[in-house]
């Protein structure tokens, strides 16, 4: 649990700005744990990343910081892969797109959401944690992007990511492997815990609904969901996380309606029955009421 709430911890401390060259990221442990044969869960500071290794090339979703960039190619040759040579970003926070300019340098080719490249580009600010980010080089903006969904054929797979709109940013997507049977599911799932949801960027609580439903559609018992944060998941972890999101969103909805400002509907602790199973990672529910209010 300890684990859990630093590793997302990590999003409201240094989320949208660089770790120190030094100091910090020298004292990050990166883990790869073991998925399938060929997939892992890469974890360090920052965002789950995802690793498909194969004779066609390394396929890394995500990649957390800039100073942690050596660290994780080290965690990729350990497991038997090389330098990446094809990175998808779910969507454009600094802890899953911070090694991009580090890997676009390198000669990744880089794919995202067409918004991620936007955002990329442009810069951004976090009004929920005052949290600022300039643009991008043009070695770290993903070189090809898609609207709704784009497919990979790779490594003896068959790899789809889809868009999923106004989920936790505008986006967002999810990268399915069929043979393997394994979803990254990026940060529309926190495992275990209330996730942050970027309103002012597009993301909304009945948006990550929708994501949820489309992951958990495509889903078995015996699939393997790498979550944005939290530990390695499965089907009945989501379906349960889509439960807490379902009640989340009727009890703020109706609050809403009744014209309930966001500091009256987290006074009135609507979701004070589920605080002891969500509340531990980065919100208590009063805080997160506030955050994902306006979006609901």
């Amino acid at each position: 649990m300890i684990g859990k709430i630093i590793s997302v911890l990590c999003v409201l401390i240094t989320g949208f700005i660089s770790l120190a060259p030094t100091g910090q990221s020298a004292e990050v442990k990166i883990m790869t744990i073991p998925v399938t044969e060929q997939i892992y869960m890469i974890t360090g500071k920052g965002g789950n990343i995802g690793l498909f290794i194969g004779e066609d090339g390394t396929f890394l979703i995500d990649d957390q910081f800039a100073p942690l960039t050596e660290k994780i190619v080290a965690a990729i040759k350990s497991v038997g892969g090389d330098f990446p040579k094809f990175l998808i970003n779910t969507h454009y926070h600094g802890d899953h797109t911070g090694g991009n300019e580090n890997l676009g340098q390198g000669g990744t080719l880089i794919f995202s959401h067409d918004n991620v490249r936007e955002r990329l580009s442009t810069g951004s600010f976090i009004e929920a944690f005052d949290m600022k980010r300039g643009a991008v080089s043009r070695e770290g903006l993903p070189v090809v992007t898609f609207s709704e969904d784009i497919s990979f054929h790779l490594n003896g797979d068959s790899i789809r990511a889809t868009h999923v709109p106004h989920a936790h940013t505008d986006g967002d997507s999810f990268i399915y492997f069929k043979k393997a049977n394994v979803i990254h599911a990026g940060d529309i799932f926190f495992n275990g815990f209330y996730p942050f949801i970027d309103v002012t960027h597009g993301g909304s609580l009945k948006g990550m609904i929708k994501a949820v439903d489309r992951v958990l559609a495509l889903a078995d018992d015996n699939t393997k969901i790498i979550a944005g944060h939290g530990p390695l998941g499965d089907k009945a972890q989501l379906a349960r996380y889509r439960q807490m999101l379902g009640i989340a969103y009727e009890r703020l909805s109706k609050l809403k309606a009744e014209g309930k400002t966001a500091q009256e509907a987290a006074a009135a602790r609507p979701l004070a029955d589920l605080e002891a199973t969500w509340g531990d990672g980065i919100f208590k529910s009063d805080r997160w009421i506030e955050i994902i209010y306006s979006g609901v």
